[in-house]
């Protein structure tokens, strides 16, 4: 038999660690635009209005199940986006507190509003669509319902641990209602600011509205429970 030449085109050559580097380069590439274009359609049409086949078309990807190759299905792709957005903000509410807390006063109810009314005004960005995709999910899904741990460790259990010994004639339940509505219209509030930062109409300087927001917040949140007349 004849030995096989050297450069015969049907010689399986092994990859290099270089071109896996690459490979894997460009995957993580990918996916990350994919990551961001889904999180803009979700923002611009609905959580639920979008086929994972127009997020890769969108994402200019030749193969329309690219979304389903790189994440699997809709809710995985979701907790992704979060994932991905939300440990800004987590840092951002870690340092805040810290901060507080090494204060020559101790934190107040209206401190931590404003820690997280702050860690979210980092999403202000015009090529970031985070804050409009957390309104459409508030929106379909009642909340954040589904996304509990999805950034990791949060701050937030912290913030609520604080509250308790701030506020305690507070019921628990009470203070986590309050504390979603919290999370909640602070999300759609910066959401409409962002869009208004788009047509040029702002309401007030983002600074004013950050102080206002806070003010009626906190005033919420510190607010008499009324209970039910004893029967």
């Amino acid at each position: 038999m004849p030995a096989r030449q050297q450069g015969n085109p049907e010689e399986v050559r092994p990859a290099t660690p270089g071109s896996r580097d690459r490979s894997n380069s460009k995957g993580a590439a990918t996916r990350q635009l994919i990551l961001e274009t889904a999180e803009r359609l979700f923002a611009e049409r609905g959580i639920e209005a979008v086929p994972l086949r127009d997020i890769a078309v969108a994402a200019g990807q030749r193969n329309n199940v690219a979304v389903q190759y790189h994440f699997g299905d809709r809710e995985t792709l979701i907790k992704a986006i979060v994932s991905y957005r939300a440990a800004h903000s987590e840092q951002i509410r870690t340092e805040m507190l810290a901060d507080l807390l090494a204060a020559d006063r101790p934190p107040q109810a209206r401190d931590l509003v404003r820690a997280f009314v702050v860690s979210l005004t980092g999403h202000l960005a015009e090529d970031n669509h985070y804050l409009a995709f957390l309104s459409r999910h508030i929106i379909e899904r009642g909340g954040y319902t589904g996304l509990e741990g999805v950034a990791g460790s949060s701050i937030v259990p912290t913030f609520l641990a604080l509250l308790a010994r701030l506020l305690p004639e507070h019921p628990q339940a009470v203070l986590h209602e309050r504390w979603m509505t919290i999370m909640t219209t602070t999300a759609h509030t910066l959401s409409r600011y962002q869009t208004a930062q788009r047509t040029g109409e702002l309401p007030a300087a983002l600074p004013d509205l950050i102080d206002d927001l806070v003010s009626f917040l906190a005033a919420g949140l510190e607010s008499t429970v009324t209970r039910p007349a004893a029967r």
